[in-house]
């Protein structure tokens, strides 16, 4: 009787009876909200994706590769900056992508040199020379121009294969593309930059030949930017994921974490400045510069907006008061982030980050009282590379906290 009943209410009424007994389905079941841990936003892009489409196997040796590559970039910015100290960087007078090779005989090493006897570095810098001078300088240069080529083959086989065997991930295959487009413009502006120093114009601005200090910067910047993006993608693939369950203050310091980034990023560009027009050679005095914390040179040239750029005094103020801004700036997140409930791995980098900064600081003041010598200049441009490299680490941790509001 029950189920003819149950089979007459099904024939005329399904959508009634379906509903009612089936409701529980479609609503969302009660569950306790403190234990519930929401997604984190890498959840929705390279994060997530590597924990549901990449094998373990894939992820380390992509990020291996990728951290590799970050080390190779990291070697190449040192050799480039002794190679500018060296005065070594005009000593390759023409470009090729591929077809550059040691000379091989006297008489090639003699026609290299006659190359390099019409350009205005000889001229004007080097005139007198001896052929043993020249190669030092010329071998110089092509390491650092080889090494940049290395770079390039270290990056562009394995991606191929990793591309082939289907281990980037899609939003992996857009970082791929533009990290070796970066690359690429890499290898042009430095060629462009050489090619500043090579010109009759150039030299006759100064009063040795130099490349375009404009040139420099822009070359370092993209340097550093592709640096940036294989460490940060590198540690993607690394680093396991570890949710941190912290407070409300989370929010500001990654605020003062990501400030603490742009002002080394910055800082390190306006020391190209500095570079470029040998600005480290004068004023070789601190905190003071002459007998002033203001020099009276800071404005002379006209119109203004040219002593942020060209007046080498103005530039090296303008690195002395970025760089105290900036350990200003880690020492206030580093503080902040000791009232923050962080994990071992985020408290181990953040005093990484205190440590780079101090020894930073402590590096370029000894550069410019012993009037930048080359050993400490180059440990100086290494160790700005190094602190970006401890501030990305410390932002890329704070990505596996959040705060769980209760």
């Amino acid at each position: 009787m029950l189920s003819r009943l149950v089979t007459q209410s099904l024939r005329h009424h399904p959508s009634k009876f379906i509903n009612k007994s089936t409701s529980f389905l479609c609503q969302p079941p009660v569950v306790n909200h403190l234990t519930v841990i929401q997604p984190l936003r890498w959840s929705q892009t390279l994060q997530s994706q590597l924990a549901s489409q990449t094998p373990w196997y894939a992820k380390r040796c992509v990020g291996g590769w990728l951290l590799a590559c970050a080390g190779l970039s990291f070697g190449t910015v040192v050799a480039g900056g002794i190679t500018r100290l060296t005065k070594s960087g005009l000593s390759i007078v023409d470009w090729h992508l591929f077809k550059e090779f040691p000379p091989l005989s006297q008489e090639a090493w003699e026609k290299e040199f006659q190359k390099y006897q019409k350009f205005p570095e000889y001229k004007l810098a080097n005139h007198g020379m001896s052929l043993e001078e020249f190669k030092k300088i010329w071998w110089m240069e092509f390491i650092h121009r080889s090494l940049g080529r290395t770079i390039g083959l270290f990056f562009l086989l394995p991606a191929t294969y990793f591309w082939y065997r289907k281990w980037f991930v899609p939003s992996m295959k857009k970082r791929v593309v533009i990290l070796g487009g970066l690359l690429l413009t890499q290898g042009l502006l430095g060629w462009w930059m050489v090619k500043s120093g090579l010109e009759e114009e150039t030299a006759k601005k100064y009063a040795d030949p130099r490349v375009s200090h404009y040139r420099l910067a822009i070359h370092l910047g993209t340097a550093f930017l592709f640096y940036s993006g294989l460490l940060w993608t590198g540690l993607s693939h690394m680093l396991t994921p570890e949710v941190v369950q912290t407070s409300k203050s989370l929010s500001r310091l990654k605020g003062l974490t990501h400030l603490s980034k742009g002002l080394v990023f910055l800082t390190a560009l306006s020391g190209a400045f500095v570079a470029g027009l040998d600005a480290g050679l004068i004023y070789n005095t601190y905190p003071l510069m002459g007998k002033s914390l203001v020099p009276g040179e800071l404005l002379s040239e006209k119109p203004t907006w040219k002593n942020f750029f060209e007046n080498p005094v103005t530039t090296q103020f303008n690195h002395r008061l970025l760089g105290h801004l900036t350990l200003a700036a880690i020492i206030i997140t580093w503080l902040s982030s000791r009232r923050v409930p962080l994990g071992p791995k985020q408290r181990m980098a953040a005093n990484v980050l205190l440590f780079a900064s101090c020894v930073q600081v402590g590096l370029g003041i000894s550069t410019l009282l012993a009037s930048v010598p080359k050993s400490l200049a180059g440990a100086h441009q290494a160790g700005a590379l190094g602190l970006l490299s401890a501030v990305l680490w410390f932002s890329h941790d704070l990505q596996f906290v959040k705060h769980i509001p209760k």
